[in-house]
């Protein structure tokens, strides 16, 4: 339930503007003064702070913006009075507030503001936690050759304004790679936004990533802000595009040639401002070839390709990543971090790891939780990196048809279930995924793991 505090030394105002939020669903505070709105907020802060300009005492409406911002830099500001003058609203702005409503207040006016505000709350939440992401490691783990090209490639376009793909195997950290390029430009300090194309249902491509006004249609119960808005005078970072359909593409495409979107059901282009940023763990190349992605904008998209590594082609840097992710794990928990033996470290260097390092934060993990302050051994290593207790590994060769000691059913089923199992792993257990790798539907997934007696853990 979404938290607003309404600072108005108005009775009346905060009991009015109260009751409607409260029928909307919203979890209401207020506050009849400057002073003590802030403390309130900075007791427990709320998603959104409704700011009367004209307050009398300590702190009027313009210092009580200044030390909200302060204090609680994520937080939207939306600014109310019925007296103010362009000067005071240019004040405002200058000072970070995110809206000014004009009194008397109109309940479609508050609730626009409201949710625009909150699905900005949203989006610097997304940023804060990609900022953590890189920041936890102050710089991309790893000293390999193949990261360090990777680190000086970043270290060149990031200044830049180029639209940048990023390419590679799932897992293999692309969205730090994307955070590292938005952090290292000109645009830190300014949204870096997130879509995910492969969750985006189609018939709602357009609205997430243009916004839509009110009853566009149905279902469309108030104006949602989309993605290239939110994103605007920073960065675009468009996750999974190879799995765009060719309808989002060819919008996507316009949207980068014009620099204009147009929310759905909306009557004017509105200008935009950001830096895209892709990645797909797609071939996109084949994608042109075979018709299901647009030579035109993987042209537009591809101005600088960044390859990323898979892990197994990075073995030297597996000892500071297990010491990163022990550490993450320490700091999360509280509890002590285990000791890995150089044997240990030798048998996770030597794994091919299909996951990649998604694979591997979730071993490290699962052995500091088992290991926690002991030592982990080349045993440990070897009992978690087994598949499903021995029913198969991820690296198991083949059976060999030329020397069938089984049924013909029995063979295929062995084949079948490796296959399974291999998915499995490169997905971290992920059914979903696996299933797109597989390129089956995850219910017929579900039905072959039951039947080969793969066990079922996430359904």
């Amino acid at each position: 339930m979404p938290s607003v505090l309404i600072i108005d030394d108005e009775a009346n105002i905060r009991r009015m503007v109260g009751a409607l939020l409260a029928s909307e669903g919203y979890e209401v505070r207020d506050a009849a003064d400057g002073a003590t709105g802030v403390a309130n907020a900075a007791e427990s802060a709320p998603d959104v702070v409704l700011l009367d300009l004209m307050m009398p005492g300590e702190l009027d409406g313009l210092a009580a913006l200044a030390q909200l911002r302060r204090k609680l830099p994520d937080v939207p500001v939306i600014m109310m009075s019925g007296k103010a003058g362009l000067s005071d609203a240019v004040k405002a702005t200058k000072l970070g507030a995110f809206n000014f409503l004009e009194k008397p207040l109109s309940p479609e006016g508050v609730l626009l503001a409201l949710a625009s505000a909150l699905e900005l709350r949203r989006v610097r939440r997304e940023a804060r936690s990609l900022r953590e992401d890189l920041g936890l490691a102050g710089e991309m783990i790893g000293s390999s050759p193949a990261m360090t090209r990777v680190r000086e490639l970043i270290g060149r376009i990031a200044p830049t304004d180029a639209r940048v793909l990023i390419t590679g195997e799932s897992g293999t950290g692309k969205e730090l790679v994307a955070a590292a390029i938005h952090f290292g430009s000109a645009r830190r300090d300014r949204p870096i936004i997130r879509v995910n194309c492969a969750a985006i249902p189609r018939d709602l491509v357009e609205s997430e990533m243009f916004g839509h006004e009110k009853g566009s249609f149905t279902g469309a119960t108030e104006r949602r802000i989309g993605r290239f808005e939110l994103a605007h005078t920073g960065t675009l970072f468009l996750d999974e595009v190879g799995d765009l359909g060719l309808e989002a593409q060819a919008k996507l495409l316009r949207a980068i040639e014009a620099h204009e979107i147009e929310r759905v059901g909306g009557g004017k282009p509105i200008r935009v401002d950001v830096r895209i940023v892709t990645a797909t763990n797609r071939d996109l190349g084949r994608a042109v070839s075979d018709g299901s992605f647009r030579e035109d904008l993987f042209f537009r998209l591809n101005v600088i390709p960044i390859l990323v590594p898979p892990l197994h082609e990075r073995p030297d840097d597996i000892p500071a990543l297990v010491a990163h992710f022990s550490a993450l794990h320490h700091a999360r928990t509280g509890r002590r971090a285990p000791n890995w033996t150089l044997t240990a470290l030798s048998l996770l260097a030597g794994h091919r790891w299909p996951g990649n390092i998604r694979e591997l934060a979730n071993i490290v993990e699962r052995l500091a939780i088992l290991h926690a302050g002991g030592d982990v051994s080349e045993r440990d290593v070897r009992s978690v990196l087994e598949i499903d207790g021995g029913r198969g590994r991820a690296d198991e060769p083949l059976p060999d048809p030329s020397s069938l000691d089984h049924s013909l059913t029995d063979t295929l089923d062995a084949h079948e279930r490796v296959l399974i199992v291999r998915a499995l792993s490169a997905a971290s257990g992920n059914v979903a995924e696996a299933s797109r790798r597989l390129r089956t539907d995850r219910a017929n997934l579900y039905r072959r793991m039951r039947r080969l007696g793969i066990p079922v853990g996430d359904e």
